[in-house]
């Protein structure tokens, strides 16, 4: 058995089943007979079924489920609720993807070859779904990885990080209560060597990944081929402040962006690039409310910054936020371990560029502020990094927002908004180095599927 336990005062909180390779292997062949099985396929109806029953079994468990996330992952409660709702509203998503999957008519009279037919598509399950999935939404990454999948008719192994699998195993069971066979929804832990086997495995139709850069690429690289496949991993999010910004707006939302679940998201708000002008009044804005929020265990009500995932975690900021304060940054506020699996919510001015802190993806609850007279040149800075994700620009000037959405690096730009503003039906997804296809359940469900044509000749 496989111990899982609360990220804070490490107790064990929970267990899961351990898979070998003559498991997963088994998994495998029924997800690939069931797949070449067009009579074994779901229809459309049954599906969107077992996806409503689903959701109302999660809704009647709303707060056992929310305290599982925050026990296993170490999410605020409050926040951990909110991750809930969101799952839930994920799987009534899913049900109405069901009904959106459809072909087009494809015109064939435009030339003579084509005078004479009909052509139309319609859109298939690819096949087998294998998912390996991230720590830091352990039921919400899970619900866009799996559910898809359960919508358009794909069978799908699942692997949680081996922190927090628990909620990855009860909605595997939740969906097997609400009707789902067995043997369409599986999940897994296994050791490294098994995980790479599986999603190396030539069965593999679709792989679906959510963690580090390092990891998706090596394992992008030993996909079969044929393989298709969703790469989500990080950024080093950056913030454009200007001059015109509302600060009493702005800072507020400056500080849920770099300190929701300890900076522990993939586009949480770490480079701030505020102009010269007003910089002095952000960071004076900003550190009370960061000394404010509340370190603790995140199963309390009052948390607002529960601890890293593991105490090497904490000892990693630890050494990132020393190196660049030694090159020279300024402390405004933070800059310490509380405990062995916690670490105070941490701004920074002026790290140099080339800190480890200033060029990597700090994944904990530390924020950095850049000032900057040109605007190109913050922009030049956001974008000197080999990871692009999503961005933000705080400004009352509309041509400096269009200005900056049309010349920083990300594939989404909240104006007024922070950089990890996300709902689940618009499209999330990494560029260069951070990532690979398009997140957001409607896309995910479009890409666990294939369109099909069909030519009559009259």
């Amino acid at each position: 058995m496989h111990e899982v336990v609360n990220p804070f005062d490490l107790s064990v909180i929970g267990s899961v089943p351990t898979h070998d390779w003559e498991a997963v292997d088994a998994f495998l062949a029924r997800a690939k007979e069931l797949a070449e099985d067009r009579n074994a396929w779901m229809k459309p109806h049954e599906r969107a079924a077992i996806l409503h029953r689903a959701a109302e079994i999660m809704q009647e468990r709303f707060e056992h489920l929310a305290m599982q996330v925050a026990a296993e992952g170490g999410k605020p409660l409050i926040d951990a609720r909110v991750e809930v709702a969101r799952a839930i509203n994920g799987i009534e998503l899913c049900i109405h993807e069901i009904g959106a999957l459809k072909g087009t008519e494809i015109p064939m009279g435009i030339t003579s070859a084509g005078d004479g037919r009909l052509a139309w598509t319609s859109r298939e399950p690819i096949g087998p779904v294998v998912a390996v999935s991230a720590f830091n939404h352990p039921l919400n990454l899970i619900v866009h990885q799996v559910a898809p999948a359960v919508a358009t008719g794909c069978p799908v192994i699942v692997k949680p990080a081996g922190d927090t699998p628990l909620s990855a195993f009860e909605f595997i069971d939740i969906l097997h209560e609400a009707g789902l066979p067995k043997e369409w929804a599986k999940a897994v832990v296994t050791p490294r060597d098994v995980s790479s086997k599986m999603v190396a495995d030539p069965r593999v139709a679709f792989f679906s990944f959510i963690g580090s850069a390092g990891v998706g690429w090596s394992l992008r690289s030993q996909l079969a081929p044929g393989a298709r496949c969703a790469l989500e991993h990080g950024g080093v999010a950056p913030v454009i402040v200007d001059a015109s910004a509302d600060l009493e707006a702005a800072v507020p939302s400056l500080v849920k962006g770099g300190f929701y679940h300890s900076g522990q998201v993939c586009v949480s708000v770490q480079r701030i690039f505020a102009h010269s002008s007003i910089i002095d009044e952000v960071a004076a804005k900003m550190v009370p409310e960061v000394e404010a929020l509340k370190v603790g265990n995140a199963t309390a009500e009052d948390t607002e910054c529960g601890p890293l995932i593991r105490p090497k975690e904490c000892d990693r900021v630890a050494e990132w936020v020393d190196e660049a304060v030694a090159a020279g940054a300024t402390l405004l506020c933070g800059g310490e371990k509380l405990s062995d699996t916690t670490y105070a919510p941490t701004l920074l001015l002026n790290p140099p560029a080339d800190v480890t802190i200033s060029q990597n993806e700090v994944f904990g609850p530390v924020v950095c502020l850049y000032s900057y007279d040109d605007v190109d040149t913050a922009i030049a800075q956001a974008n000197s990094l080999d990871v692009s994700f999503q961005a933000a620009i705080y400004t009352n000037d509309l041509a400096g927002a269009m200005h900056t959405y049309r010349h920083i690096n990300a594939s989404a730009v909240m104006v007024n908004d922070h950089s990890a503003f996300r709902t689940d039906w618009m499209p999330f997804a990494g560029l260069k180095q951070s990532g690979h296809g398009v997140g957001g359940i409607p896309y995910t469900c479009h890409e666990m599927t294939i369109e099909k044509m069909i030519v009559i000749k009259a």
